[in-house]
Order: C-alpha cells, then structure tokens, then sequence
C-alpha cells in the first residue's frame, strides 16, 4: 500500500512541475520490465493466492520471498540510471537483509502487531508464527537486524494502519522521486545518448 501511495503521489507531483515547467512528462523508460512481473510471480503464488498459498509451505514461501526479491534488485540493476533506483535497491536491500536474518520472513514484534489486530487474535499467536502474508511473530529480543524490520506505524487514528520497515521507506522514496523526476530524467538520457554518437 506504502508503494502505490508514493507512486501516485509522484505522478501527482511529477505531472505538476512538468506542467508549470512546460516540458513534457512521459512514462518511465524502464528497462526489463517483465522483470518485475516475474519477480512478483512467487509472492503472488505462495503468499497472497489463497488457492495456492495454502498448500506452499514455509519453505517454499521464504524461497519464493527471497528470489521475489533478488530479481527486483537485478531489475534495479538493469535501471540503475533512472532517478531513484538508487533509494528502490537500497530499500530492497535492506529488506532483503532483515528477512535472511530472521529465518525467511519480515519480522514483526508482538507491540506492532497489537496496533494490527485485536487482542483476542494476536492471544492465539505464539513466537514464531507466521503473521499476514509476509511476517513472522517475533520478540524485540529475538530478532536480528530490529532496526530493519517492520516496526514503523502510521499514526494513531490514521484510517488505513499497516506495519513497515525501512526499506519499505527506501522503496517508496525510490518510486515517489522516479515519478517525479521522470521529465527530467528521459532528457538527460536523450542527451548522453546524442553526446555519446
């Protein structure tokens, strides 16, 4: 939800400035956007598709995480020069770190997660279990890497709660600056490749 948000707010934003700019803005010039559709394949399949997701194991869903998000930092690779790749790689990298470290999974300390559901619910969930679709129920003591996990929170009262991490922060700042600077962007690449003929 953090990178749809960003993403339209940076399109919002983008288109704006390109307006009272009077240049044009066109859609990013991504390289091997497929990619990404590949990336997204094994979380769709072993984490979000209750047909399937029940019958992958916790293996094969820390596996699908993990390539899911190899991929995406190969895909940044492959776009490293666009505006904003740098921060997408780094908030992927970092969520990247935080799920190896802690067994396949985001963790989420029990504190968060209380601000998430009732407490009738999270009573039935013991150390160590699964939470949501991508996090595991773990004590600020036992997690590696805290500082990395999802402990962020919107603000109390704030329609829509949902736990982040850092890199979840890095990602979507990645994504806000790509969309806006997008104009800008495809006129520096126009230009390196007419200096470079």
């Amino acid at each position: 939800m953090i990178l749809l948000v960003a993403i339209l707010a940076g399109l919002v934003v983008g288109l704006s400035l390109a307006r009272l700019q009077k240049r044009p803005w066109t859609v990013p010039l991504l390289r091997k956007p497929w990619l990404v559709i590949i990336a997204f394949l094994p979380q769709f399949f072993n984490l979000y598709l209750p047909a399937t997701r029940t019958r992958a194991g916790d293996d094969l869903a820390v596996a699908g995480l993990i390539v899911s998000l190899v991929l995406l930092l190969v895909f940044c690779w492959f776009n490293r020069r666009l505006s904003g790749a740098w921060l997408l790689a780094l908030g992927l990298a970092f969520n990247l770190l935080v799920i190896a470290a802690n067994g396949g999974f985001m963790p989420i300390s029990p504190q968060t997660a209380s601000r998430l559901i009732s407490p009738e619910i999270l009573a039935t969930l013991g150390n160590g279990d699964r939470f949501g679709y991508k996090d595991i129920l773990l004590l600020p003591e036992q997690t590696r890497l805290i500082w990395l996990s999802d402990f962020f929170l919107p603000p109390e009262g704030f329609p829509y709660q949902v736990a982040f991490s850092l890199g979840d922060v890095f990602i979507a700042a990645g994504a806000f600056w790509l969309m806006v600077t997008q104009g800008k962007t495809l006129e520096a690449i126009k230009k390196i490749a007419k200096d470079s003929q």
